[in-house]
């Protein structure tokens, strides 16, 4: 290996970390926030890719029917839930902005010329339809169960990653999609070509990361969910509603899995099941920040992203095996290191 194929590796290595930093800070929001380890992350990614490229071959996604049939149960359940508390306007009402929303929504895309519009429009779309997912997704599946041990919450995201993933089949098909560069250009850096994409990317992911910094640092629900993750009880007696910090934590969630899709679906083929590898990357990271440090699980993204383009090189055949094996050393030192703390009542 030369110096310029080393460049080049480092260069793939670097913009497929800056996508798995974006997945692993969601995972560790999300388990520090509810304790839920976020295994469908991954197919936030993948929908967020494919409803993009059905917008813009001129089809309306089957994603947005997924979001009206929630909106619908959800209305469903706040009903019943006002009907037994006596407090049935409210609860219709409650529960009617989660129909209006995603009602809102189709009848746009049914309208709307949708392979004719501007690639922002159709990015915009594209996460107007999946990002609410992961709100819905929190008050369906988790809200009832926001107390129960931590593996009862692992299994619960066990069966909805395996219905997302088979839902995504129903939806997308076997087939894999690309969707159109944000940008055709190419820029020479020394010896190494770098495509417009890539600064896409990068770039995307750096303020995505500063945002995220300024929101948790500077506004008042940032601060909340913070203290969340520091301690929920104590966050409770604050007066910090834990069912709003679930919602925000799993939009937050979805927005950063839809828009990793998005970024990447460009520069690889995106099939209905390749966002759990991704995120499984994005996994690795994570536990290397130990699902609490967001600075670690950036830097063990980048780390993730540079081992498995080199291993690409070298070992092709066994890249992912070299990748996840990354995972055993790291497991190993974090439990010589840490002591086993009960977990909360």
């Amino acid at each position: 290996m030369d110096f310029d194929i080393a460049l080049i590796l480092t260069q793939d290595g670097i913009t497929n970390g800056a996508i798995y930093a974006l997945l692993a800070m969601a995972l560790v929001l999300v388990f520090a926030v509810t304790r839920v380890v976020f295994i469908q992350q991954g197919e936030f990614v993948a929908y967020g890719a494919l409803t993009l490229a059905m917008i813009q071959a001129g089809n309306v996604p089957a994603t947005v029917w997924m979001l009206v049939v929630m909106g619908v149960v959800l209305t469903v359940i706040r009903t019943v839930q006002g009907l037994r508390d006596g407090q049935v306007l409210a609860g219709l009402s409650a529960g009617l902005w989660n129909v209006a929303y995603p009602v809102a929504v189709a009848v746009l895309l049914l309208l709307l010329p949708l392979a004719e519009l501007p690639i922002v429009v159709q990015v915009v779309l594209t996460l107007a339809v999946v990002v609410p997912i992961g709100s819905m997704m929190y008050q369906l599946a988790y809200q009832p169960i926001a107390s129960a041990p931590v593996l009862i919450l692992l299994i619960v995201s066990v069966a909805v990653h395996i219905a997302m993933v088979g839902l995504g089949l129903l939806f997308f098909g076997a087939e894999g999609f690309r969707t159109k560069p944000f940008s055709d250009a190419f820029f020479e850096m020394g010896p190494v070509l770098v495509s417009g994409q890539t600064i896409w990317v990068i770039l995307t992911s750096i303020v995505l990361i500063v945002a995220l910094y300024q929101f948790f640092d500077r506004t008042i629900y940032g601060k909340a969910l913070r203290a969340t993750a520091i301690n929920r009880i104590g966050a409770r007696l604050m007066g910090i509603s834990p069912n709003l910090a679930g919602k925000l934590t799993f939009l937050l969630a979805a927005f950063i899995g839809a828009l990793s899709g998005i970024l990447i679906a460009p520069i690889t083929t995106v099939y209905y099941d390749t966002g759990f590898l991704i995120a499984l990357k994005g996994f690795v990271a994570a536990i290397i920040g130990g699902l609490a440090s967001y600075p670690l699980a950036a830097i063990g993204a980048i780390v993730v992203g540079i081992l498995e383009a080199f291993s690409s090189f070298w070992a092709s055949a066994y890249k992912e095996v070299i990748v996840f094996t990354l995972i055993i050393p790291v497991l190993l030192w974090r439990s010589l290191k840490s002591h086993h703390v009960e977990e909360e009542e």
